[in-house]
């Protein structure tokens, strides 16, 4: 059975509304998010607008979804086209750049008084689970053990594969958060006016975590 009239006209709107939200974020940041300046930019008023999302946590919680949900499968089309961690962090680095504020919307600065939501973890797990497959795969078999490989043995709810090696966690760990360092970083602006080329560190950096 179809949809009608009515729902396709709905789903035009809710799309539309998000698309609104996301220039707005991209234009003055998501702690300026909001419903009633969407709501007169598209020539509703408040009320009718909150029809469609009852308030502005709401309608930043899809955003955030959306933004996990797009980095997820940029990740997870990478891998299944063969990308190595190297690759992977590229990826990452691209899909940051591409979109600063997208980004910053899920590892920046959290909005003050809102909780993402919960079904979000699920969503990083798989790309958790794809950095570990390419870590394993990368892996000699001679990787000395840390002492913090001890005390993640005791904290490894977080990875989907029971079967992985506590050093392939360590590693992704590593890279996840090293990735993110320097790109966070870089579309901060912290690099600007020393002079260097950020794409150049990136490449460096990934070097020195893969070497190890």
């Amino acid at each position: 059975m179809g949809t009608s009239a009515r729902e396709r006209y709905r789903a035009q709107v809710h799309a539309e509304i998000k698309q609104h939200a996301w220039e707005q974020v991209a234009t003055t940041g998501v702690s300026a998010l909001s419903l009633n300046a969407i709501a007169k930019r598209m020539g509703m008023s408040g009320p009718a607008l909150y029809r469609y999302f009852a308030g502005r946590d709401e309608l930043l919680t899809e955003l955030i979804r959306d933004a996990y949900r797009s980095l997820a499968d940029a990740v997870l089309a990478a891998a299944d086209s063969g990308a190595d961690v190297a690759a992977l962090a590229h990826v990452v680095r691209d899909w940051a750049l591409a979109d600063p504020q997208r980004y910053f919307l899920l590892y920046g600065t959290p909005v003050p008084g809102y909780r993402a939501p919960e079904d979000t973890a699920k969503i990083t797990s798989e790309m958790m689970t794809v950095l570990i497959e390419a870590h394993k795969a990368a892996m000699s078999a001679d990787v000395p053990a840390t002492p913090f490989d001890a005390h993640l043995e005791e904290h490894r709810h977080w990875a989907a594969d029971d079967s992985a090696p506590t050093a392939a966690l360590r590693k992704s760990l590593s890279f996840w958060t090293r990735v993110h360092g320097v790109v966070s970083l870089e579309l901060a602006g912290h690099f600007n006016g020393m002079g260097f080329d950020p794409a150049l560190f990136f490449e460096q950096e990934l070097d020195e975590l893969l070497a190890r």
